[in-house]
């Protein structure tokens, strides 16, 4: 894989220009939270003209969408987009060139990541365009990510002077392994979306035009799935990172011998032995 220098003045020029007038948006305004359908929820960064920076206001937006989406009954999967253009073009520089220790730490920024963290439903990020800094950490929030083919992704901090701050240095080693990560986080290289393909950071590349559609559609299908089941299968997974393989695997036995006691269970495998549509609960 070669090297790309990601060029700070061509994915923050734009952005420092217009952060001014965002402060000025509602938090509303920041994310567009579109309605439920068929058990789909679509949370869209929606700041196009700063590259959706995750400003401060900007988190909270993002944090305020996933508390709602965790509670809602309605919602069985959800997908995070920036839209066709640009995912997110990371944090707002400008804003913290100057801070202290003290004010980093009194904003308190990774309190907003939290509800992403402990999302308990499948949550898959649409990538097109840039998905830089902040940008590339709150892909790796999610479970899935389906990425455009000129997708590009850095965690570009080490340029700045700083390190990653909002995961990146666990998330992507656990991703693409030690040597492949260390290489991307000291250089600040940028990576395309084939090349976070063969490293396994994302899971699946189609073309520009479908990356929304195709995250949509296997949004769908998840949501049509026994949704106990698909929740257990998540918490196991994400909980098995980081045990023992023998405490990963009892784990998952007590969560199987939990999932007998759903209905279902037992419409999943009396439609399967009829040879009929499962018909599952939904919530």
């Amino acid at each position: 894989m070669a090297v790309k220098v990601c060029d700070k003045q061509r994915w923050c020029s734009d952005v420092v220009f217009h952060l001014e007038r965002l402060k000025e948006r509602s938090m509303s305004d920041l994310v567009q939270l579109l309605p439920p359908k068929d058990g789909v929820q679509i949370v869209q960064l929606n700041s196009p003209e700063t590259k959706n920076a995750l400003t401060l206001e900007m988190r909270k937006a993002i944090s305020t969408c996933f508390e709602e989406a965790a509670l809602n009954g309605a919602v069985n999967c959800v997908v995070i987009t920036g839209g066709e253009k640009c995912f997110s073009a990371g944090a707002d520089v400008k804003a913290v060139v100057d801070y202290s220790p003290t004010e980093v730490m009194r904003e308190q920024v990774e309190q907003y990541w939290l509800p992403l963290k402990n999302f308990p439903k499948p949550l898959i990020a649409a990538v097109s365009g840039y998905a830089m800094g902040g940008g590339c950490e709150l892909a790796m929030h999610a479970d899935i990510i389906v990425a455009g083919e000129t997708a590009t992704f850095a965690q570009p901090e080490v340029r700045l002077g700083i390190m990653p701050g909002s995961g990146g240095t666990q998330r992507l080693p656990r991703a693409v392994g030690k040597f492949k990560a260390m290489r991307l986080l000291l250089t600040g290289a940028s990576f395309s979306a084939r090349e976070a393909l063969e490293m396994g950071m994302v899971s699946e590349v189609v073309a520009d035009s479908e990356v929304q559609s195709v995250a949509i559609k296997t949004a769908e299908l998840i949501a049509r799935q026994p949704q106990v089941a698909i929740r257990k299968i998540k918490e196991v997974v994400l909980a098995g990172l980081d045990v023992s393989l023998d405490t990963g695997l009892l784990m998952e036995r007590q969560a199987l011998h939990l999932l007998f006691d759903t209905e279902d269970q037992k419409e999943g495998m009396r439609s399967f032995i009829e040879k009929r549509k499962p018909n599952y609960t939904r919530s």
